[in-house]
């Protein structure tokens, strides 16, 4: 994976930044024992009266609990910033990876070049549909991007064949689901999106590969994303075969409910189309 950059001025990063504890108990320490000697000495100096002297003291109380917890505040707050900061910056940088090998896979194969980007979308359209929530999307996004990652280990003499494809060749080739998560699986970050790239090919009917699962053993992503990927593929022309018209696309996917895709994806499916 690349090499991560973050803000040189994110005081998260550097080994000389005192843990946010130390920084809190250094405020107080501080500002407390101040308070205590310069404060008891002025109200020394206002009045020599017991009653008043307690009623100022009570007030400095209440005082010093207001001001500490305002740097507090500030302090902690400063320190949530810095590690917002830094997330974000490791985000931009996952996602950076991400992106780049989608683009090598994409340099490898041009007979999909462009795909990948148009079926992240409409999956992503899809599942917001379906109620996912913005973590859920993430995942999802992050998985469609990576659906086709395991073809990085399938030889070109197979992935780039221009002809149909043997029994064998086509074992090779249904193997890279697996490789997908046998790349993917070791990166915590990306294991909630295993998914699509692990799933996509399941069928609900049960005739689907790597594992054979049907109907809700398929997590959701992956049955959603199905169905975009198949309507985006059948619209795209390859070498074998030119685009199909919407309308026959549209009728396959329709006869396939129940079969190759979840009937519930498709009914969403053919609404938003």
């Amino acid at each position: 994976m690349s090499t991560l950059s973050v803000s040189p001025h994110s005081s998260l990063l550097q080994s000389r930044s005192l843990p946010i504890s130390l920084k809190i108990t250094g405020v107080y320490a501080v500002v407390g024992s101040l308070w205590i000697l310069l404060s008891d000495e002025f109200l020394g100096l206002i009045t020599h009266d017991a009653a008043t002297l307690s009623i100022l003291q009570t007030m400095k109380g209440w005082l010093f609990v207001l001001i500490t917890a305002a740097l507090l505040y500030l302090l902690i707050e400063h320190n949530f910033s810095t590690v917002q900061r830094a997330q974000r910056a490791l985000q931009e940088s996952y996602n950076a990876t991400l992106e780049g090998w989608v683009r090598a896979l994409d340099m490898r194969d041009r007979e999909t070049e462009g795909h990948t980007q148009r079926v992240t979308q409409l999956t992503l359209t899809l599942a917001r549909e379906m109620g996912m929530g913005d973590g859920e999307l993430e995942d999802v996004r992050r998985g469609a991007l990576m659906h086709d990652i395991g073809k990085m280990a399938v030889p070109d003499r197979i992935l780039l064949k221009p002809g149909v494809l043997d029994d064998d060749e086509l074992e090779v080739i249904r193997r890279h689901p697996v490789h997908a998560y046998e790349f993917l699986s070791p990166i915590i970050q990306l294991r909630r999106a295993l998914d699509i790239p692990f799933c996509h090919h399941e069928k609900w009917d049960g005739t689907g590969y790597p594992r054979g699962l049907k109907e809700e053993e398929i997590p959701l992503a992956a049955r959603i994303f199905a169905v975009a990927d198949v309507y985006d593929a059948l619209r795209s022309d390859r070498p074998y075969r030119p685009a199909w018209q919407e309308e026959r696309v549209r009728e396959y996917i329709i006869n396939n409910s129940g079969k190759h895709f979840d009937p519930q994806v498709v009914d969403v499916f053919m609404r938003l189309v």
